[in-house]
């Protein structure tokens, strides 16, 4: 693997791992609102989680794709 090649997918590997901190942290956000009356509310950050996770995925296949 090429030096810039090498140093891109070590910067991705840290933005995916700062993606996946988030997505935790979304989750948890949802988790204190489950089964209260604010079902759109925790849809909504559910959606955000997701979209988080397909991001993580994403940035780790970049990143594996890069080896």
């Amino acid at each position: 693997m090429a030096a810039s090649t090498e140093s891109t997918a070590h910067e991705l590997a840290t933005v995916a791992d700062n993606v996946g901190q988030y997505r935790r942290r979304v989750a948890a956000l949802a988790d204190r609102h489950v089964g209260t009356d604010r079902d759109d509310f925790v849809s909504a950050i559910h959606e955000a989680e997701r979209l988080l996770r397909t991001a993580e995925r994403g940035l780790l296949r970049a990143v594996k794709s890069a080896g």
